[in-house]
C-alpha cells in the first residue's frame, strides 16, 4: 500500500456496520490456522487488522506473508529504498506482535513490480503447504475501480495458488520431495472488494487494531492515537452506534466428497 493509499484508507477504516445484524448460519467461526497474504507492510492492518486481532484472541494461529518490502512508499526526499524497506519491516513485525500474529514471512520483492509469474506463485504455494491454513485473506484482484498493481497481482497469485495449485500434488512437485504434501484451502476472504458479501464484527478488537496501525509510523502521515480516537468518536456520533466490522468477498470452495468405496466399485461386493 502506498502512502497515498494509506491516507485514503484512514478515512475508510472507521466505517461502522449496521446495528446488530442477524446471525449468519454460514459464518466461518474461528479458524484453527489462518494465513494473510498481502502486497505491502501495513496492508493487512488497514483491511483485516481487526479480524486478525479477533482470531488471535480466540486462539487462531495466524501467519502473515508480505510479498514486497514496501520500499517505494514515501515522499521523503532523503529516504532511499533499502532504508525504507528496513523501517517498514520492523514496523510490520511490531504490528504483528501487537495483534498476536505467530509469524511474518517477508518475500522481499520490490515494491510496485509484482508480476503474476511462476516463481512467486510457487513461493506462495510452498508457504501454504508449510503452514496449512484453513482460511486465507488476500487482496481482491477483481475490483473494477482503482487497484494498485501489487494488490491486484498478489490477489491473482494467491487465488491461483489456492485453486488448484496447492491442492494438486503434481504442481510444484519439489514440495512433495521435501516432505510437504498437498493441502486444501476451502475458504478465502478477499479484502478491498467493491462488492463485499461477508462481514466480521471487530468491535471488541478495534483498540488492538489501532495499536497495530500506529506501529506503521512511516505510513500514517503524522496521525496520532488521539487523531484516531477522535475519528472513532465522530463515527459513533454520526452513526448512533459503536459497532465496527470488516468486510470481505467470500470465496468458498465446496468440494463433493468422494463416493463410498462400494459405490465406486459395485462389482467388489459380489
Amino acid at each position: 500500500m502506498t502512502l497515498a493509499d494509506t491516507v485514503r484508507a484512514v478515512g475508510r477504516w472507521f466505517a461502522g456496520g449496521e446495528q446488530e445484524p442477524e446471525p449468519d448460519p454460514n459464518a466461518l467461526g474461528t479458524p484453527e490456522r489462518a494465513m494473510v497474504v498481502m502486497a505491502h507492510p501495513d496492508d493487512a492492518e488497514f483491511v483485516c487488522g481487526g479480524t486478525v486481532a479477533r482470531w488471535c484472541a480466540e486462539g487462531s494461529e495466524v501467519v502473515y506473508v508480505v510479498v514486497t518490502g514496501g520500499d517505494k512508499g514515501t515522499h521523503d526526499p532523503e529516504m532511499h529504498p533499502e532504508k525504507l524497506a528496513a523501517i517498514r519491516e520492523e514496523e510490520q513485525r511490531a504490528a504483528c506482535r501487537a495483534l498476536g500474529v505467530k509469524e511474518c514471512v517477508f518475500l522481499g520483492h520490490p515494491d510496485g513490480h509484482t508480476i503474476d509469474e511462476e516463481e512467486l506463485r510457487g513461493q506462495i504455494v510452498r508457504l501454504i503447504r508449510i503452514h496449512r491454513p484453513d482460511v486465507i485473506v488476500t487482496w481482491d484482484a477483481f475490483r473494477r475501480g482503482f487497484n494498485h498493481r501489487d494488490h491486484r497481482n498478489v490477489g491473482i497469485l494467491t487465488a491461483d495458488a489456492v485453486y488448484p495449485l496447492v491442492r494438486d500434488r503434481l504442481y510444484y512437485p519439489r514440495d512433495e520431495e521435501d516432505g510437504l504434501p498437498s493441502h486444501e484451502v476451502n475458504e478465502v476472504l478477499f479484502a478491498g472488494s467493491e462488492d463485499p458479501d461477508y462481514t466480521i464484527d471487530v468491535t471488541d478488537h478495534w483498540e488492538t487494531r489501532l495499536e497495530a496501525v500506529l506501529c506503521h509510523a512511516s505510513q500514517i502521515g503524522g496521525r496520532t492515537r488521539e487523531d484516531f480516537l477522535r475519528m472513532r468518536e465522530e463515527m459513533i456520533a454520526r452513526q448512533g452506534h459503536d459497532r465496527m466490522e470488516e468486510r470481505f468477498r467470500r470465496w468458498s470452495i465446496r468440494r463433493s466428497p468422494p463416493p463410498p468405496r462400494e459405490a465406486a466399485n459395485p462389482q467388489a461386493r459380489s
